[in-house]
């Protein structure tokens, strides 16, 4: 059997009881190190857990899955998740390829940042597409996730933008000439992200165009979420760019039309009551 266990997203209790009964029964114990991590380390969930643990990168997933699942022939194999197993593509991708192998499996849930986001007090369902914004360089500044946030508001609702992680990752060159060398782990805070959108509305408005999406458009900070120093911070856009959130990981997510209770519970984390209140008011039902 092969088991697929959320973890959650604080630290080693946060497992559930059904999902730590797999793990204390699997001989071999995977621990996907890549989509995102826990505020605690390996050493700590083994202890938790009871169970060595096998970090899995993103090159042992893409490259060596079959191994992995051919285990889960003759044993128990558990491969751990943080947040929820399905929060990834790739874990879709490792499902498919158990059942073509003729695997068994078994999900076990658990929360993910898709649900815990509702802890700053945007309803769930006024969300729309959730977004990814990745790491630019000097050559490679894409603006399609800029698109779907535009969308999304311009259908009243809120905006989930999951915030880049590069963990194990190579150079260009070291890639090209075949170096195992790989680059410090790097995650995008709140205000780079941030950044990254202003610079995007800036470049549209020389282009001629007046986006969606302004400096003053309401915004949420989050960081840590699930941990014990979770922290939260609502304001504008241009405010995001500078609040101070502390380390990772982060997320970052752009309003829609808000109720007015969505709207009382962001002044409970506002950076500043004021910006908040003027800058919504256009935006409320």
């Amino acid at each position: 059997m092969l088991y697929l266990v959320g973890l959650g997203l604080g630290d080693a209790k946060d497992i559930t009881v059904k999902g730590l009964e797999a793990v204390r029964r699997c001989r071999r114990v995977y621990l996907e190190a890549y989509t995102s991590l826990l505020t605690v380390g390996k050493e700590a969930l083994e202890e938790f857990y009871g169970k060595e643990l096998i970090l899995a990168d993103r090159e042992m997933v893409e490259q060596e899955a079959d191994s992995i699942l051919k285990e889960a022939h003759v044993c128990d194999v558990a491969f751990l998740v943080v947040g929820d197993p399905f929060g990834a593509t790739t874990h879709s991708d490792l499902v498919l390829r158990a059942v073509k192998l003729g695997i068994p499996y078994k999900v076990i849930h658990n929360a993910s940042i898709m649900n815990a986001v509702g802890c700053c007090g945007l309803q769930l369902y006024n969300f729309g597409e959730t977004v990814s914004i990745v790491f630019w360089t000097d050559t490679w500044k894409p603006e399609s996730f800029f698109d779907k946030i535009e969308k999304n508001r311009q259908n009243g609702m809120h905006t989930l933008c999951l915030l880049d992680i590069k963990v194990k990752e190579q150079s260009l060159e070291n890639l090209m000439k075949g170096r195992k060398i790989y680059e410090p782990p790097r995650y995008m805070s709140v205000n780079q992200a941030a950044e990254q959108l202003l610079a995007i509305i800036q470049n549209r408005r020389l282009h001629g165009e007046e986006p969606e999406i302004t400096e003053n458009t309401i915004c949420v900070g989050l960081a840590r979420v699930g941990a014990p120093d979770q922290k939260i911070a609502s304001g504008t856009l241009d405010q995001m760019s500078t609040v101070e959130l502390g380390s990772p990981l982060h997320s970052l997510i752009v309003t829609g039309t808000m109720h007015p209770l969505e709207l009382e519970m962001l002044k409970l984390f506002s950076v500043d009551s004021c910006s908040l209140e003027n800058n919504a008011f256009q935006r409320t039902t």
